[in-house]
C-alpha cells in the first residue's frame, strides 16, 4: 500500500513537485549534455590542433656525421625505430650538407670565397624550377641545381660547367648546372635552419654560396666525407585521440636512446612533437577543466534551489507530519514517504536526461562560434551520461528529502510552539560558516591566480584536476550571496522605519513585512542573486574571451595585413613587390619590413624594422603595453638618414664608369620610390676604367614595376688581398648623364668600405623600441643612450621607448624595433649590405582590420610567392580553435539554466508565500484595506527581493569577475594569451540582461496579484 500513498501523496501538492521536477530535470539534463559537451569538444580540439599543425611542431630530426660506408647503417636504424614508434610508419627524407669548396678561380686567395654542395630528398616538391632541369645521379661531371638568390650572388646560370676543389678534400669536382630553382617558402619552418638554402648567400669570416643541390645517390658516392646528415621525420597526427598523446610523447622522447642502441651511437634526436604533445595534453585536460568551472556553479544553484523548494514542501507539510507522527506513524515510516516521494519525481529525470541532452547540445552547435570553429556535436546517449544522470538524480532525491526527515520527529505540539516569527539571522550566519567559505573560496581564488588555469601537479609527476581550484568559482560566488543576506535584515530594517514616516499604506506593511520576517525572503534572495551573478560572470567571461582573441590576432598580425616571402623572385623582383602590394584593393598604407632574429648583446631577439613615419597607421600596439602612444613612438625613431642621389625620370638602364687601380668587388645600393633598399653586384673592376651597366627592370620581375623615383645611397666594396682605391668617374640613366658626385673610396684588406652618393645627416646613436626585459638586460631606460651588439656589431642605441610585448612576437621573446630607413643607413655607414624586405606591413579599408579584398586579390597571384597573415582571417582561426572556444559553449548552457533556475524559483517562492496568506490579505481587505494596497505591499514584498538581488548579483559579478576571468581565459594551447588578458564587463549587454530578468519577475508578481484579486472577494467574506 505504500506506492499508492505515495504517489497520492505527491499529487496532493502539485506545484512543488512539479517544481522540483522541473530543477532536477533541468539540472540532470544540463549536466549530461555539459558531460558529453566536454567529451566532443576535446575530441575536436585535438583533431584541429593536429590538422593545423606547422611542420616545426610536428617534425623530428635526426642528425648524424655519416661517410659513404657507414650512412646506409645509421639511414637503415632511423627508419627502423621511428616505425616502431608511429601507426602509421611516418614519412623520413634525408638531406646532407658538404664541406666547404673554393669558389673557381679563387684557389690562390688568402680568403677566397666558398661553395657548398647539399641534397634533399623529395627536393622538387619545395621548389619550382626557373630554368634548366633537376640534376639526375650518376653524371659526369656532376650535375647540380643552383637557387636564384645564389645564382644572382655568383653569376652561374643553368649549363655553366666548372671545377671546384675542396678545402678538406683535394680532389677536384667537375660540375656543370643544370637549373635554377625559387624555393616555395623560403622564410617557412622547413628551411628555419637552412640560412644559405633560403639566402643563397652567407657572410661572415668567409663569404659561402650554395648549396648546390645534387641527387641524393651523387652526394653519398662523392661528397659523404664524414659530413652532416639529418633525416626529417614527418608523421600523420590527423586521427590521434586525446588518450594517445602521452604515450605518443614519451615513445618519441625516447628515440635518441633507441637510436643508439640499434648502433647509431652520433645520432642526435631532436624536435618540438613531444612537448607539443604533452602541451597538447594539457591544453585538453584545462579545457575539460576549465568546464567543469560551469558546472560545478550550476550544480551548487541547482542544489540550493531544490533545497529551498524542499524547504518550502517541509514547512507546508509540518502539521501534516505531525499529525502522522501523532497517531503512530515512526520515522522509519516517514523517511520511507519522504525518500519514495523524492524518487517519484528524480527516477523519471535520470532516464530521460541522456536523450534530452544531445538536443540540448544541438542548440549550443547553432551558437556562432561553435559552429564556426567546425565542431559537430554528435553525441548519444551511453552508459557515462546514465551514470551522470543517475547521479546527480540520486542527490537531488536526498536534498529533495533531508528536509522532510529533519522535522520527522517533532510532535504535532512541538509544531504549533515552533510556528511564529521567524529569527532574524540564520543557522549559517550564527554559525559564521559564511566566514569560513570565505576563507576556502579566498584560498582557491589565490591557488588559480598563481597556477593560472584549475590543473596542477600531482603526486605521481602528472598533472591532474585540482578539485579546490574548479571550485573557486562557485565557492566565491555563493560566499559573496551569503554574505550579502546579511544585509537583508538591516536594509529591511531602514526601509521599514523610512517608509513608517510616509502617509501611503502598502510601502509601509510591504517592508514592515520583510522586516518583521527576513529570513523568508533571504532564500529567495540568495537564490537571485547567484543566478544573476552565474549569469554575468558568463556573459563577462565570454565578452573577455573574444576581446583576448581579438587582441592576441591584432598582436601576432602586427598591422591588418602582414605579407612574408622571399624578398624577390622570378615574377616580382625586389622593387617590383612594393608596387604590386600597395596597388592590392583597400590597402592605405604600407611599410617595407625587416622581420628576423639577431643577436642582441648576447641574447637572441627579433628585430623589427619599419617606416617610423607609418607606425601610425600600420602598428597595432595595444595602448596599455607601452607607457607612450604609438604617434610618440613614431615621432621618436626617425633618426639620421642616408644621403641620396635621385635619378632623373623613369630610367630603365643606369651606367656608371669607374676607376680602380686593383681588383675590386663591388655593389650598387639603390632605393625605389616605396623606400625598397636593394644592392646590386656591379662585379670584380678590373685596374683600370670600367663601364658597368645594371638593368634596372631586371630588379622589379618579369612582371613587377618600379615606383619611382629611384635613388642611388652608395658602393660597397668587397675584400681585397690590399689595398684598392676606386673613383667614380661618370654616372647616366638612360644614356643621359648625370652629374657625378666627386665619390671615391679606398679599400685596405678585409676591411668594409663604402662611399654614399649624397651626404648623410649626423650620423648618431640608433633609435630603437625595446621590450621590456631586454631593456633590463640592458639596463636602458627611455631616453637613455648605450652601445649594444646587434648582429655582433656593436653601435650606439637610445632607447625612445619600451614595450611589454612586442607585436608580432610571442611572450617573453626579446625584440627591437627600429626605424627602417635609419637602420638601413646605419647598416650602409658601416660597410653593410641592406636589410631586404622580408615583409611588407599594410594598412587595409578604415583600419578596422579587413583586409579580405587584398587577400582574394592576393590568391589570385600564387606566383607571386607570398604568405599572407590578415588580423580578421587570424582572429577568426583563434575564435574558431575549439579548446579555446569550448568553454563559451559551457558558459552558455550555464547561463541559460541559471536564468531558468532563477525564475523557477522566485516562481515558486511567490506563489507559495502568497498562497500561505491568503487568509492575511483577506483579514486587511476586511479590515477596509484596499486591493490596491494589499496588492502594493505584496509588490513592495517581492520588488525588495528582487532589486537587491539584481544589485547585490551584479556586485558579485563584477568582484568575481575582477578576480577570476582572466586567468579562466587561455589559448588553445592553455598558455597564458599574449597580450595580457584584460576584463572585459559588456555594460549595455549587461544592463538588458538585467533589465529582461526584472521585466520577467514583475510579470510574475503582477501574475500573481491578478490571481488573488479573483479570489480576493470569496476569501474575505469567508474570513
Amino acid at each position: 500500500m505504500r506506492a499508492p500513498l505515495v504517489v497520492k501523496r505527491a499529487f496532493s501538492e502539485p506545484l512543488l513537485l512539479l517544481a522540483a521536477f522541473g530543477s532536477i530535470l533541468l539540472a540532470t539534463t544540463t549536466l549530461v549534455a555539459l558531460t558529453m559537451y566536454a567529451s566532443s569538444i576535446a575530441d575536436a580540439g585535438v583533431r584541429r590542433t593536429m590538422e593545423t599543425a606547422s611542420y616545426r611542431q610536428t617534425a623530428t630530426t635526426v642528425s648524424a656525421p655519416v661517410t659513404a660506408e657507414t650512412f646506409p647503417r645509421f639511414d637503415a636504424a632511423v627508419r627502423d625505430a621511428f616505425a616502431r614508434a608511429y601507426t602509421p610508419p611516418p614519412a623520413i627524407t634525408t638531406s646532407f650538407r658538404s664541406d666547404s669548396y673554393v669558389m673557381p678561380g679563387q684557389e690562390d686567395r688568402k680568403r677566397p670565397e666558398l661553395l657548398r654542395f647539399g641534397s634533399y630528398d623529395g627536393f622538387d616538391r619545395h621548389a619550382n624550377l626557373i630554368s634548366g632541369a633537376w640534376p639526375r645521379p650518376g653524371r659526369r661531371p656532376v650535375e647540380a641545381a643552383i637557387s636564384l638568390p645564389a645564382a644572382s650572388a655568383t653569376g652561374f646560370e643553368a649549363g655553366r660547367e666548372f671545377t671546384v676543389r675542396g678545402r678538406l678534400d683535394p680532389r677536384p669536382v667537375r660540375v656543370r648546372i643544370t637549373g635554377v630553382f625559387q624555393l616555395d617558402d623560403p622564410s617557412g619552418d622547413r628551411w628555419a635552419g637552412e640560412q644559405l638554402l633560403s639566402r643563397g648567400v652567407e657572410r661572415g669570416e668567409f663569404t659561402t654560396y650554395g648549396p648546390l643541390m645534387v641527387a641524393r645517390e651523387t652526394f653519398v658516392a662523392r661528397f659523404a666525407t664524414s659530413v652532416n646528415a639529418t633525416w626529417t621525420v614527418e608523421p600523420d597526427l590527423r586521427e590521434v585521440t586525446p588518450e594517445q598523446l602521452r604515450p605518443i610523447a614519451d615513445g618519441i622522447a625516447g628515440i635518441g636512446e633507441r637510436l643508439k642502441a640499434a648502433g647509431c651511437g652520433p645520432c642526435v634526436a631532436a624536435g618540438d612533437l613531444p612537448r607539443m604533445l604533452a602541451q597538447l595534453d594539457t591544453a585538453s585536460l584545462v579545457a575539460r577543466s576549465t568546464m567543469l568551472i560551469p558546472v560545478l556553479q550550476l550544480l551548487l544553484l541547482a542544489g540550493y534551489a531544490l533545497m529551498l523548494t524542499a524547504r518550502l514542501l517541509a514547512d507546508h507539510r509540518r502539521m501534516e507530519v505531525a499529525l502522522l507522527r501523532s497517531r503512530g506513524a515512526g520515522t522509519g515510516r516517514l523517511a520511507a514517504l519522504a525518500g519514495g516521494e523524492a524518487l517519484l519525481v528524480a527516477l523519471p529525470c535520470a532516464v530521460a536526461a541522456p536523450f534530452l541532452g544531445p538536443p540540448l547540445l544541438a542548440l549550443v552547435s547553432a551558437l556562432p562560434w561553435v559552429r564556426a570553429s567546425g565542431v559537430r556535436l554528435e553525441p548519444s546517449a551511453d552508459l557515462g551520461s546514465f551514470l551522470v544522470s543517475s547521479g546527480v538524480a540520486v542527490a537531488a532525491a536526498v536534498l529533495l528529502a533531508l528536509p522532510a526527515l529533519a522535522g520527522a520527529r517533532r510532535t504535532y505540539v512541538e509544531e504549533q510552539s515552533a510556528r511564529g516569527r521567524g529569527g532574524g539571522r540564520g543557522l549559517v550566519e550564527r554559525a559564521g560558516a559564511d566566514l569560513a567559505l570565505l576563507v576556502v573560496a579566498g584560498l582557491a581564488i589565490w591557488q588559480l591566480q598563481h597556477y593560472g588555469a584549475p590543473v596542477t601537479a600531482t603526486t605521481a609527476g602528472g598533472l591532474g584536476i585540482d578539485p579546490l581550484i574548479i571550485s573557486g568559482p562557485a565557492l566565491a560566488l555563493l560566499t559573496g550571496g551569503m554574505l550579502g543576506l546579511r544585509l537583508v535584515p538591516r536594509i529591511s530594517k531602514a526601509a521599514a522605519r523610512l517608509t513608517a514616516r510616509r502617509p501611503a499604506l502598502a510601502p509601509a506593511l510591504g517592508a514592515w513585512q520583510v522586516s518583521r520576517r527576513p529570513l523568508t525572503y533571504a532564500g529567495p534572495a540568495l537564490l537571485l542573486t547567484m543566478a544573476i551573478a552565474i549569469g554575468l560572470v558568463s556573459m563577462a567571461t565570454a565578452a573577455t574571451w573574444r576581446a583576448s582573441q581579438l587582441d592576441q590576432a591584432r598582436h601576432q598580425a602586427g598591422a591588418d595585413l602582414r605579407l612574408s616571402g622571399p624578398s624577390e623572385g622570378p615574377e616580382l623582383g625586389a622593387l617590383g613587390r612594393g608596387t604590386a602590394f600597395t596597388a592590392l584593393p583597400g590597402v592605405t598604407a604600407a611599410s617595407p619590413a625587416f622581420r628576423g632574429q639577431s643577436e642582441v648583446s648576447g641574447e637572441i631577439a627579433t628585430l623589427l624594422a619599419l617606416d617610423a613615419g607609418k607606425l601610425g597607421e600600420l602598428f597595432h600596439l595595444r595602448p596599455d603595453l607601452s607607457a607612450q602612444p604609438v604617434a610618440e613612438l613614431s615621432r621618436g625613431l626617425a633618426g639620421s638618414r642616408a644621403g641620396r642621389l635621385e635619378l632623373p625620370g623613369r630610367p630603365a638602364t643606369l651606367t656608371l664608369r669607374a676607376e680602380v687601380d686593383a681588383e675590386l668587388p663591388l655593389r650598387l645600393v639603390l632605393t625605389d620610390g616605396l623606400g625598397v633598399w636593394r644592392d646590386v653586384s656591379l662585379g670584380v673592376l678590373r685596374p683600370g676604367a670600367n663601364r658597368m651597366e645594371v638593368d634596372l627592370r631586371a630588379l622589379a620581375g618579369r612582371t613587377g614595376k618600379i615606383t619611382y623615383p629611384v635613388a642611388l645611397r652608395g658602393l660597397v666594396a668587397g675584400t681585397v688581398e690590399d689595398t684598392a682605391t676606386l673613383r667614380l668617374t661618370g654616372l647616366s640613366a638612360d644614356g643621359h648623364e648625370v652629374a657625378p658626385p666627386a665619390l671615391s673610396m679606398t679599400v685596405r684588406g678585409d676591411r668594409p668600405a663604402t662611399a654614399a652618393f649624397a651626404p648623410s645627416s649626423t650620423p648618431g646613436p640608433l633609435p630603437v623600441v625595446l621590450t621590456a626585459d631586454l631593456a633590463a638586460s640592458l639596463r636602458l631606460g627611455v631616453g637613455q643612450e648605450g652601445r649594444a651588439s646587434i648582429d655582433r656589431r656593436i653601435m650606439p642605441v637610445k632607447v625612445v621607448g619600451v614595450v611589454e610585448s612586442m607585436p608580432t612576437t610571442s611572450a617573453g621573446q626579446p625584440a627591437v624595433l627600429a626605424d627602417w630607413e635609419t637602420l638601413q643607413a646605419s647598416e650602409l655607414a658601416a660597410g653593410q649590405l641592406p636589410r631586404p624586405a622580408t615583409e611588407w606591413w599594410l594598412a587595409t579599408g578604415d583600419g578596422s582590420g579587413d583586409g579580405s579584398a587584398a587577400t582574394d586579390a592576393l590568391e589570385k597571384h600564387p606566383e607571386w610567392d607570398v604568405s599572407a597573415v590578415d588580423q580578421r582571417e587570424l582572429a577568426a582561426r583563434l575564435m574558431d580553435d575549439p579548446l579555446a572556444s569550448g568553454l563559451q559553449g559551457a558558459l552558455m548552457l550555464g547561463f541559460a539554466a541559471a536564468l531558468v533556475f532563477a525564475v523557477l524559483g522566485f516562481l515558486v517562492n511567490a506563489v507559495v508565500a502568497a498562497r500561505e496568506r491568503t487568509a492575511e490579505f483577506a483579514i486587511l481587505r476586511a479590515l477596509g484595506v484596499s486591493a490596491r494596497q494589499v496588492f502594493g505591499m505584496l509588490a513592495v514584498e517581492q520588488t525588495f527581493v528582487i532589486g537587491l538581488s539584481l544589485v547585490a548579483g551584479t556586485a558579485l559579478a563584477a568582484v568575481v569577475g575582477v578576480l577570476v576571468v582572466p586567468h579562466v581565459v587561455l589559448t588553445g594551447q592553455a598558455a597564458a594569451a599574449t597580450p595580457d588578458v584584460r576584463l572585459d564587463i559588456p555594460w549595455a549587454a549587461t544592463g538588458a540582461m538585467l533589465v529582461l530578468v526584472a521585466g520577467v519577475l514583475l510579470a510574475i508578481v503582477a501574475g500573481l496579484a491578478r490571481s488573488l484579486r479573483g479570489q480576493g472577494h470569496g476569501l474575505r467574506e469567508e474570513q
